[in-house]
């Protein structure tokens, strides 16, 4: 059985959905050639199966620990570059107030 899960208004749920997941798996910001980008850590494809787990950031990537994808993040996309995602990670907005990051999840 899937026991993997996240806190959501102080109760424990598990995902049954990619977007149940948003969240889970923290938030990278990330600056890149294209400045300041933030994202969300859970990996797409795991999360869609139910199964959410963070990724890592490796150099430019962000690299999920359970299936392997990686995350282009020096594109600015934070685009899935093996092919076993079919989505990249959730690109959370950014406010940049004179140094202050403000991170949502509205577009």
């Amino acid at each position: 059985a899937n026991r993997d899960g996240y806190f959501l208004d102080n109760k424990w749920v598990t995902s049954s959905s990619a977007m149940d997941a948003y969240g889970y798996g923290g938030v990278l910001v990330y600056v890149s050639f294209f400045g300041y980008n933030a994202y969300d850590l859970a990996c797409p494809n795991c999360a869609e199966k139910g199964a959410c787990h963070p990724c890592e950031v490796n150099g430019g990537f962000a690299v999920c620990t359970t299936c392997e994808e990686q995350y282009d993040l020096l594109s600015g996309t934070a685009a899935p570059q093996k092919g076993i995602a079919h989505e990249a990670l959730r690109k959370l907005t950014l406010v940049n107030s004179d140094g202050r990051l403000t991170i949502t999840q509205g577009q």
